[in-house]
């Protein structure tokens, strides 16, 4: 069933088939085996089952394919939810999608959930129950030298033109500046819109877009990526967490990936992860559950 593509495609942010597979994760279950069968038990819904995880695979360290086998799919989210699913006693197959079609792919029945790096709002709880588990760190991605001096979402803005995901919370943040912008008497910040995190680091690096604002680490990332092209002005701290994203009308599976995250961070899984994968440990968060109620 696996289906290695060509990386081309995945970098230009195309569709893909369902059917490519992760990497091995961390045990969750060999360190907590029996509140995690007590969890099967509580919980046999899922037991043995495959279930779709719905993700935007354009984001190193969180989830993104396997440069040094592309049938597979590597990251912090990826392994995460292994462990989930292990602690469950269900696997995971994959549904790769442009990041604004996350949800609206989970709503229509073709993935059963979705754990991608995807901010929890309460506008996108109109559509899916969260399960937060991570705090929010933005970085402000700009060219080196940060030639047109931005200080992150602020007046700095004023005049540039900054590349965003379709889809993500930063674009009303920054539209939220155009008016002030104008009363000021100085040009409007613009957006370009692109499907994944490479697209929006290639208009920085063509000098199409001025910045690039989103995870911290996203930012690192390609910070480490071209040293001598880019740099991360400053980090800004985002009102939200992380969540993990599941049907609305599914409130008893919510609530046994909660008890199942629950686990995997008591038995250190969690914290390994961010290790694993280079990320800040200061993310982890503690689950919680947001919904638009």
């Amino acid at each position: 069933m696996s289906r290695a593509l060509p990386w081309r495609k995945v970098a230009l942010g195309a569709t893909i088939a369902v059917g490519l597979t992760a990497a091995a994760p961390l045990s969750a279950q060999a360190a907590a085996p029996a509140a995690c069968a007590a969890l099967q038990a509580k919980y046999p819904d899922w037991k043995g089952k495959t279930l779709v995880n719905a993700i935007n695979p354009h984001t190193p360290g969180y989830e993104t394919i396997d440069p040094k086998d592309p049938s597979k799919y590597i990251g912090f989210d990826i392994d995460l939810g292994e462990a989930i699913g292990e602690c469950l006693g269900f696997k995971l197959t994959y549904k790769p999608v442009t990041f604004a079609a996350l949800l609206t792919t989970l709503a229509a029945g073709q993935a059963d959930i979705v754990i991608s790096d995807i901010y929890a709002t309460k506008e996108r709880a109109k559509a899916a129950d969260f399960i937060t588990y991570s705090k929010v760190f933005d970085g402000v991605l700009v060219a080196k030298g940060n030639p047109k001096g931005i200080t992150g979402i602020n007046m700095s803005m004023c005049g540039t033109a900054a590349a965003e995901n379709t889809g993500y919370v930063e674009v009303p943040l920054i539209q939220a500046l155009i008016p002030e912008c104008k009363k000021a008497g100085k040009p409007e910040p613009t957006i370009q819109l692109y499907d994944n995190n490479a697209n929006c680091i290639q208009a920085i690096l063509a000098g199409r877009a001025d910045t690039y604002i989103n995870d911290v680490n996203t930012v690192d990332s390609a910070v480490k990526a071209y040293p001598d092209k880019l740099e991360k002005a400053i980090a800004v701290t985002i009102p939200y967490s992380v969540g993990i994203a599941v049907p609305k009308d599914k409130p008893k599976f919510r609530d046994a990936v909660l008890a199942a995250l629950i686990e995997v961070q008591k038995a250190g899984t969690h914290m390994e992860l961010l290790k694993k994968h280079g990320l800040d440990v200061n993310n982890f968060k503690e689950p919680d559950i947001l919904t638009a109620d």
